[in-house]
């Protein structure tokens, strides 16, 4: 049991971070109209990207570490807590649908499982050992990218997750929402992106909650762009597990190639659905086992294969 000491230290704590400081000026905003107190969590939300620009060159280089290795097959593993963990886990969870990457190399750990997604199991957060498990259950390697994700910065589970990947040669990356945090001072690169004091005191799942998502965007997104699951701004990875996402692959073709409705057709029954095959087999002019060939010697960078197609 926690003793009275131990909670009277972790007070002190929490009453020098700058997530949960206590804002006077805004104590007696429950007496504000609705749309007053609209605006003014607008205003608070309006500081947040000016916070993340202020991180960019840490998050460049994040990205290129994480890039560089998922390039050699290694995995982006997040790890957090609550609703760090949470955005973790939803920002994985998209890679597979829109850059049609195996489900296994993007991952979301929550601490407390996926019962934790819906449910506050806002005791695990504190495990550093439970942290350790979790990524001993799926065998982190030096290839592998480990992101602990807090907003205090002191999470022990995303502290501990980051320790122990490091001590297993990960690369290891540290998202806060504090200045000088102990997960920044773990990681390999601490990206601290200080969005002040919340409309709620304390409540992280709004500005600190926002700014992590930003983050966890660029990271996933511009890492996918260095590995060619692009082409241009073209989602060409694209996997059509629908209706709406078979609809985007033609027009993502489309608006690649140019071409006309009956050659879009075509280009795909030969590459059995695969949008950037079918560009290559228009804009490059090979068939589909051609295609396939040159993406697979060129790593899936269409650009590259564009290139040896033509040359």
């Amino acid at each position: 049991m926690t003793s009275m000491s131990n909670y009277g230290d972790l007070r002190a704590e929490l009453e020098t971070l700058t997530t949960e400081a206590f804002r006077p000026e805004l104590s007696e905003i429950d007496r504000l109209p609705t749309l007053e107190i609209a605006r003014l969590m607008n205003g608070e939300d309006a500081t947040v990207p000016t916070a993340v620009a202020a991180q960019l060159p840490l998050i460049a280089a994040a990205i290129d570490g994480i890039a560089e290795r998922m390039a050699r097959g290694g995995r982006l593993v997040y790890a957090g807590a609550g609703t760090a963990g949470r955005l973790g886990v939803l920002d994985a969870s998209e890679c597979p649908p829109t850059f049609n990457t195996d489900p296994t190399r993007v991952v979301g750990m929550i601490a407390g499982g996926p019962a934790a997604l819906s449910t506050s199991i806002e005791g695990a957060e504190d495990s550093r050992e439970l942290a350790a498990a979790d990524l001993d259950a799926i065998a982190v390697t030096a290839d592998d990218t480990v992101v602990g994700v807090s907003a205090s910065g002191r999470t022990p589970y995303a502290v501990g997750a980051v320790e122990h990947a490091r001590s297993r040669g990960a690369l290891t990356v540290g998202l806060s929402c504090n200045a000088h945090s102990p997960l920044g001072a773990a990681a390999d690169h601490g990206i601290e992106v200080v969005v002040g004091p919340e409309l709620l005191t304390g409540s992280t799942r709004l500005k600190s909650g926002t700014a992590q998502k930003l983050v966890l965007n660029m990271l996933s997104t511009i890492t996918m762009i260095r590995l060619g699951k692009t082409y241009g701004n073209l989602m060409v990875d694209v996997r059509a597990s629908n209706e709406k996402l078979r609809a985007r692959s033609r027009r993502i073709v489309a608006l690649a190639t140019g071409a006309s409705d009956e050659e879009i057709e075509q280009a795909l029954a030969a590459t059995d659905g695969e949008v950037k095959n079918a560009i290559l087999t228009i804009l490059g002019e090979v068939d589909g086992p051609t295609a396939a060939r040159l993406l697979e010697e060129s790593q899936g960078h269409l650009r590259a294969a564009l290139a040896k197609a033509s040359g």
